[in-house]
């Protein structure tokens, strides 16, 4: 992806290949041409991995510690709205074997990698469930995965970045369709309404989409002349246009 700005290319090598590698390789371009590039200070020491999995007395699926090990402690990749969950806050469901990695930032939701012998076992399903709730449901069928989400998803709320968001509406999610190229990433669940249309992803000269099921539009862009493009090519009732 390096000297493009278009994620598809990185993204579809990624999800075609099936292999964690290859979305930890997706990460670090989109770290590189999207925000700064990773450095070895941003992983989780091993140490720090390995104590907390064994005070847990868990096998920590290689994927996750892949993963924690190279860019666990980048706050602007995995932080920024939502959180992943540091080593020391992991948290594990014995009943359902759920490992519990991540939070929505006002901790209405949780995600958690599932120990429970689905899936590949190295780069194991992630499951979801409102706090309040004791039912996991399905969220992405592999860890790696709903890390390259994760990192897409908190790029759209950084610091100083070209940013909005907007309500969708019939006519706006048609023109998405229309002049935007969808990301190769599989359809997940709006955690807010689990049983209705998927997220899905788009891009379109240098401007990151991602739409909410039917309800609501996010837009990120490389700079602000590429984020005011997209209004312009999708007008409505954009919230932070205007806003400095």
């Amino acid at each position: 992806m390096r000297n493009d700005d278009d994620p598809r290319v990185a993204l579809a090598r990624a999800t075609a290949a099936g292999r964690a590698g290859a979305i930890w390789d997706f990460i670090r371009s989109f770290a590189e041409d999207w925000a700064r590039p990773l450095a070895p200070e941003d992983g989780c020491p091993e140490g720090e991995l390995r104590e907390r999995a064994d005070r847990l007395g868990l096998a920590l699926p290689a994927a996750v510690h892949e993963a924690y090990a190279l860019f666990g402690r980048r706050d602007d990749l995995v932080r920024v709205q939502d959180r992943l969950l540091r080593p020391a806050q992991w948290e594990y469901d014995p009943e359902t074997e759920v490992l519990i990695v991540r939070v929505e930032n006002q901790y209405a939701v949780e995600w958690g990698v599932s120990l429970a012998g689905h899936g590949d076992p190295s780069d194991p399903p992630v499951f979801f469930r409102a706090t309040d709730e004791e039912t996991w449901l399905p969220f992405l069928d592999r860890f790696s995965l709903a890390c390259a989400e994760m990192v897409l998803s908190e790029s759209l709320f950084a610091p100083g970045a070209a940013l909005d968001n907007r309500p969708l509406d019939p006519v706006t999610t048609a023109r998405v369709a229309e002049l935007c190229t969808p990301l190769p990433l599989p359809g997940y669940p709006v955690w807010a309404v689990p049983e209705g249309e998927p997220v899905r992803w788009f891009h379109r000269d240098g401007v990151l989409l991602r739409a909410d099921g039917s309800d609501w539009l996010w837009a990120r862009g490389r700079d602000a002349a590429a984020l005011a493009a997209a209004r312009a090519d999708l007008p409505g009732e954009w919230l932070l246009e205007g806003v400095h």
